[in-house]
């Protein structure tokens, strides 16, 4: 198992800036329409788009998507985003917190429960770790340090291929399960979670045989991880491979279709290209529970806290004015549409 540089996290970030990371092609909700329904007797101002989300109640189905954690800019970005999703009342998730379980001086830049305390937090590890061994109570930590609601599991394999990371999955079916059997006891969600290539059926009902209490099934369409790998390495060799696989990856729309062809129940989170509210809405017409944004999300807070409330509230207005002209007086009801 490889030790993660903490810094490679700050390049993370800086790379992610550039649209040189962006897939070519799309996410695939263009290809969704969301029907108008005229006639309908109903006022803007009823529109509910509150949802029930693992025994919590969100404001909004709108989740600030993992990106960051374990150097001092990603402690900023944590707080700000802690800050935003208690004010709209949305979820929210950290990006991976190996770096704090291999350096605990750094779980403070993860520590973001004082300023979100009515939040539905989401602990992140890597399926490579769970896969090679990390013990349960290593995770254990990632949760706590976090007080967290739930914990994603991520999955990345493309993308530690592009960084010559950890690729030994052979033991993750059994660790999966163990891992899914201990935090079940403990009332803490396990979600198994893409970063960006997509969830196949064939994925989708593996992972669910593994025992997982959700799935964020992100595609492509928005961030292409291979090309920010690219981005990153100082290896033209390595970084010619990465650009080889740079549109790899499951479109995020026929992600979600994929999921929902294997369980209509699961809980579902979707991410990967969701630009704005219109797209957010598709996506959770298409079966989501929720959707998730984190480039966009990025983009907004670089300009500092107000811009990026700014930009929460507009996607929160559009989601509104979309279900409003669909004739839809709770988002709960687009679930089915």
């Amino acid at each position: 198992m490889s030790i993660r540089d903490p810094h490679s996290k700050l390049a993370h970030l800086e790379a992610c800036l550039s649209d040189e990371v962006l897939y070519r092609k799309s996410a695939g909700f263009e290809c969704v329409e969301l029907e108008n329904q005229a006639g309908r007797s109903i006022a803007l101002q009823e529109i509910d788009l509150s949802v029930p989300f693992l025994n919590q109640k969100l404001k909004a189905p709108l989740m600030i998507a993992p990106m960051t954690g374990g150097v001092q800019r990603g402690a900023e970005l944590n707080r700000l985003w802690a800050r935003a999703a208690q004010h709209f009342g949305i979820a929210l998730g950290v990006g991976s917190q190996r770096v704090a379980i291999e350096n605990p001086e750094l779980e403070s830049t993860f520590s973001i429960r004082s300023l979100a305390p009515d939040v539905c937090i989401f602990a992140n590890i890597g399926a490579a770790q769970v896969a090679q061994g990390l013990p349960n109570e290593s995770i254990q930590r990632a949760v706590d340090m976090l007080e967290a609601n739930a914990l994603f599991v991520h999955f990345n394999a493309m993308q530690e291929v592009c960084q010559k990371g950890d690729v030994d999955y052979r033991k993750l079916e059994p660790s999966m399960v163990r891992l899914c059997e201990y935090f079940q006891k403990r009332g803490v969600a396990v979600f198994a979670r893409e970063v960006g290539f997509g969830l196949s059926e064939e994925s989708a009902r593996r992972l669910i045989s593994m025992g997982v209490s959700g799935l964020d099934c992100a595609g492509a369409g928005g961030t292409s991880w291979s090309k920010v790998e690219a981005l990153c390495s100082t290896s033209s060799e390595q970084r010619a491979m990465a650009l080889r696989f740079g549109e790899w990856g499951i479109p995020t729309a026929r992600s979600i279709q994929n999921v929902r062809a294997v369980s209509k129940t699961i809980p579902l989170i979707a991410c990967g290209g969701i630009q704005n509210g219109q797209e957010a809405l598709k996506a959770i017409h298409l079966g989501a529970d929720i959707a998730s944004m984190a480039r966009p999300i990025l983009l907004a807070a670089m300009a500092g806290e107000r811009a990026l409330f700014e930009f929460l509230e507009q996607v929160i207005d559009e989601m509104r004015i979309a279900e409003f002209a669909s004739g839809v007086l709770n988002a709960k009801q687009s679930f089915c549409a």
